[in-house]
């Protein structure tokens, strides 16, 4: 797995207490996070939706200066899957 993966997680963990769906993201030419029920971790399980972005965007979400909405309608960020899954994750990363 990437230094970036595993450093998300970590970040993630720490900003995500509980997560009642499943969500995805996917960083561009480094590797995909889960975050469920189970917590957050590396990996590529199926899940209620895919959250797909570059590098720099990531870490700008999960920094908290980019705003996922904005990334997403700027389109630095695309979804696939449940909508509704993917602003509660957005709201979990506030």
């Amino acid at each position: 797995m990437s230094d970036i993966v595993n450093s998300a997680v970590d970040v993630l963990e720490g900003k995500i207490e509980s997560f009642d769906g499943s969500a995805k993201f996917v960083i561009e030419n480094e590797g995909a996070i889960m975050v469920d029920a189970d917590g957050v971790r590396a990996g590529d399980d199926d899940a209620e939706c895919t959250l797909t972005a570059d590098e720099d965007t990531f870490r700008g979400i999960i920094s908290g200066e980019i705003n996922p909405t904005a990334a997403f309608m700027g389109g630095k960020l695309t979804v696939d899957g449940d909508m509704a899954t993917a602003m509660k994750l957005g709201a979990a990363l506030s």
